[in-house]
């Protein structure tokens, strides 16, 4: 007994060590745990995914990089060469976990209301850091306008979307796109031109990454795992760059229209109301589905993926709507 107390001692030890040293055994973790939960949704699905919807999967919107793949779905009945209002999804996961995959039958429900809809993959942290992922998603969209016609976009009418960590992508790489000074300050060329941008389709995004680390244990141990991982810096909060990520900071007029929905029992719910009034206030329209806080059943992160809840449809319901009023 006292052999089996010392060695797992100095096992504890050994793995407080390597949290301390290395953001990796952690984020893995978190990477096991967020992809079972999201196959897990995507599977749930599967019942709802209509029929006639096509895919086009695996393209390579960037040759030289193994991890820049896409999926294209769009209604069945699509004419060869016909270009719809093209909605490109950013998965979530915390930076570190997620893929095009585990949003694949949501993005076929939702090219079913008359869409095409992509869904994009990037590099995971840590073993990518920031800026990378929003270089990818960037590379992405001038991929899809270069090759418009065969993959059924419309160049032209292009909607930032994603869920999560994707959600903060999706809305980062719009400023980029709609204001010249903060693309300057990131680093970053658009690819695309703002007016070809015209909407932005946001569900339970960071997008105050700084001050993110508050309230209870395990909260501050996955907010310090993800922004070291993206980061690449244990000590992220003296990161320069990360003060590029705050979505809310860098908003002008152009920022194109928004809608924006988020759990009322997501830890995450504040950083989108402040985010929407931070809209307003610039002027750009915004539609919102938020839920007060007495809501019941309280709606978690991610709520819009349980499409067997009435509040999922609502909110899918909700996005079509949006996007159809977009031209």
């Amino acid at each position: 007994m006292g052999r089996i107390t010392v060695w797992a001692a100095v096992t504890a030890l050994v793995l407080l060590a390597a949290l301390e040293i290395s953001p990796w055994p952690s984020a893995l973790l978190i990477r096991w745990a967020f992809d079972i939960s999201g196959e897990r949704a995507n599977a749930r699905l599967a019942p709802r995914v209509p029929a006639a919807v096509s895919a086009l999967a695996d393209q390579a919107y960037d040759p030289g990089d193994p991890d820049a793949r896409l999926d294209v779905f769009y209604p069945g009945t699509v004419a060869a060469g016909q270009q719809l209002l093209t909605v490109v999804w950013v998965h979530g996961g915390g930076f570190v976990s997620g893929s095009k995959d585990q949003i694949a039958n949501y993005a076929r429900i939702l090219a079913g209301g008359g869409f095409t809809v992509v869904g994009v993959d990037y590099s995971l942290a840590p073993g990518s850091t920031y800026p990378k992922p929003l270089l990818q998603v960037n590379r992405a969209l001038a991929y899809l306008a270069a090759n418009a016609l065969r993959l059924h976009v419309d160049p032209r009418r292009l909607v930032l979307a994603g869920d999560s960590a994707g959600a903060q992508l999706a809305a980062q790489l719009a400023n980029v796109i709609t204001s010249p000074a903060y693309a300057r300050i990131v680093g970053v060329t658009p690819a695309i031109a703002p007016e070809q941008l015209v909407g932005v389709l946001l569900y339970c995004g960071p997008y105050a990454m700084k001050g993110s680390a508050s309230g209870g244990p395990f909260a501050r141990w996955f907010a310090r795992t993800v922004q070291w991982s993206y980061s690449g810096r244990r000590d992220y909060a003296r990161d320069p760059r990360g003060a590029t990520l705050a979505v809310a900071d860098f908003l002008t007029p152009r920022f194109p229209p928004t809608f924006m929905s988020v759990g009322n029992s997501d830890s995450l719910a504040p950083q989108s109301y402040a985010l929407a009034d931070a809209l307003r206030r610039q002027g750009v329209r915004v539609e919102d589905l938020f839920f007060s806080a007495q809501h019941r059943p309280g709606l978690p992160h991610e709520y819009q993926f349980y499409l067997d809840t009435a509040e999922a449809r609502l909110a899918l319901g909700r996005s079509q709507e949006f996007l159809a009023s977009l031209h």
